[in-house]
């Protein structure tokens, strides 16, 4: 059984996807960092200075003498995290187009 576990992995296929999850998550926090901090506020300021992440409907107001937490829909925070989303999804297309131009180049 060790020995299976060992070929498992080791193959090819799982070492290339756990470099691909380890570069992934390290691409994530470089396009949320582009997002977060250079994006949001040009659209910021190009919407009147408004911050997506402070947009909520409050549907219950919190009491900080009762330590009661306040209960809010946070559209907001749901607008950025959809743009977030579309401008990785953007890159990671931009790369595989590149990829697939170099792989084409060398066949």
């Amino acid at each position: 059984m060790l020995k299976e576990f060992k070929e498992f992995a080791l193959k090819g296929n799982v070492m290339d996807l756990a470099i691909g999850v380890i570069i992934g998550g390290a691409f994530g926090k470089i396009v949320t960092s582009l997002v977060n901090d250079v994006l949001m506020p040009l659209i910021s300021m190009l919407t009147g200075g408004i911050n997506f992440s402070d947009l909520k409907i409050v549907l219950k107001a919190g009491d900080e003498a009762k330590k009661i937490q306040e209960v809010a829909f946070k559209y907001g925070a749901f607008i950025q995290n959809i743009i977030d989303f579309l401008i990785i999804a953007f890159c990671i297309f931009m790369m595989v187009k590149a990829l697939n131009k170099l792989t084409r180049k060398k066949e």
